[in-house]
């Protein structure tokens, strides 16, 4: 029987206009995730899995050890909150992937991180 954790990923997205030169057509993201931990036991982040998708198609796929060098283990009840940042060629995308973790018995499971959307808020009408 696999294991099943209870887990939340929730993501705070933002435009970063003042390193962004979208004539040279980058445009620079910051994203901020909280990982909660609802199960009973410690779980440990190992990796993490990134599709970025462009408005044009384009596709960058990031795959790694941990987050912003960690690897956190994250107690019953508690949080691990980190930021990060993406740069696009167009003024939006799409990030979703995968984190994959360790529990205290030793068994490899993964988390869906729930797509969400970069976008240039000056590109809203």
């Amino acid at each position: 029987m696999s294991f099943q954790a209870d887990i939340d990923i929730s993501v705070q997205t933002q435009f970063l206009e003042q390193e962004s030169e979208p004539q040279s057509k980058r445009y620079v993201f910051a994203y901020t995730i909280e990982i909660t931990n609802h199960s009973v036991a410690a779980i440990q982040l190992l990796n993490r899995y990134w599709k970025i998708t462009d408005a044009n198609n384009q596709v960058q796929e990031v795959a790694g050890e941990g987050v912003v060098g960690k690897q956190p283990e994250i107690q019953p009840g508690q949080s691990f909150s980190y930021s990060s940042g993406a740069v696009l060629e167009t003024s939006a995308g799409m990030m979703e992937g995968h984190y994959e973790f360790i529990n205290h018995d030793q068994q490899l499971f993964q988390a869906a991180i729930p797509a969400f959307a970069l976008i240039d808020p000056r590109q809203l009408h």
